[in-house]
């Protein structure tokens, strides 16, 4: 299979592309820069230099692939609302551009806000909160009533591993590193959802074998790990005291430190047959390489 990737060279996309690989299929990725897009024909795939605001560049690599994952997203939550625009108007033109088609098109979407304090599962609907500006599933679901083989992967809001230096964990521990404290909101009970970023890329490509023959995939391994948990693992490795503090003490980030969020996956594993082997979160978060640099 011949797989068009957006954010080919992302945290998770990178895993998505290396596990295709793997497995012998074909990759086109999607690179922002000419060192980008070096770096992915050093792996063995096929660049294209482009963005999520060049949507004649995303349709024809679409138009020339097998199938599509789209990963690419502007995670810079000063402009969020824009980056969210970018992601519905680029998951249009890759609908337009497989329109008539039965290519799959895989699309990224997250578990955080998904089901606020009860286990979310794949049936779940996407939230409709006008205030989470993001529409990545309702793009997906009007490219499904337009007959589009479309399916969405919910990631957990922790994809961990060693080398991720931009998601919610080092954001955590660079916030203890600079308030002097791990922090927690109330009690620390509430959950949130873990995959390992291996388990992650391996999930897309059983996906995309799979036919998509679900609505959605729920991309955590583990359902549901207590906030103040991951505080005192990041606490001990930086031997910083451990305390409840106010929502404001996490200020932009303060709905998700104090946001309880599991998720199942039974759905995931039984069509996919998708077995998580990565190390679990805490686990991974105590490894050294986290409080390097």
């Amino acid at each position: 299979m011949h797989v068009f990737v957006t954010g080919a060279t992302g945290w998770v996309g990178a895993a998505v592309v290396d596990e295709l690989l793997a497995h012998g299929h074909e990759v086109t990725g999607l690179a922002r820069s000419e060192a980008k897009a070096s770096a992915l024909a050093a792996k063995g795939v096929r660049p294209v230099i482009g963005s999520l605001e060049n949507p004649a560049v995303l349709a024809d690599a679409a138009q020339n692939a097998d199938a599509v994952a789209h990963l690419a997203f502007n995670h810079d939550f000063s402009r969020f609302a824009e980056s969210a625009q970018e992601d519905r108007q680029a998951i249009e033109a890759l609908g337009a551009a497989l329109s008539g088609t039965r290519k799959p098109l895989l699309i990224t979407a997250g578990l955080a806000l998904l089901a606020p304090g009860r286990v979310a599962v794949e049936s779940d609907r996407p939230i409709t909160d006008p205030s989470y500006p993001r529409r990545s599933e309702q793009a997906a679901a009007a490219l499904v009533e337009a007959g589009l083989r479309v399916t969405i992967v919910r990631l957990a809001p922790s994809v961990h591993g060693l080398g991720e230096r931009h998601g919610f964990v080092p954001i955590l521990i660079d916030m203890a590193l600079r308030t002097g404290v791990s922090a927690y909101v109330g009690d620390g009970e509430n959950r949130w959802p873990a995959v390992h970023v291996s388990d992650a890329g391996r999930l897309y490509r059983l996906a995309l074998e799979s036919d998509l023959t679900e609505p959605a995939y729920h991309a955590a391994a583990e359902e549901g790990v207590r906030f103040r948990d991951i505080a005192q693992a990041i606490g001990d490795k930086l031997g910083l005291p451990v305390e409840p503090r106010e929502p404001e003490h996490f200020g932009w980030f303060a709905g998700f430190a104090g946001g309880d969020m599991p998720a199942s996956n039974a759905l995931t594993r039984d069509r996919l047959g998708w077995t998580p082997t990565g190390p679990s979160l805490l686990s991974d978060i105590r490894h050294p390489d986290y409080y390097a640099g």
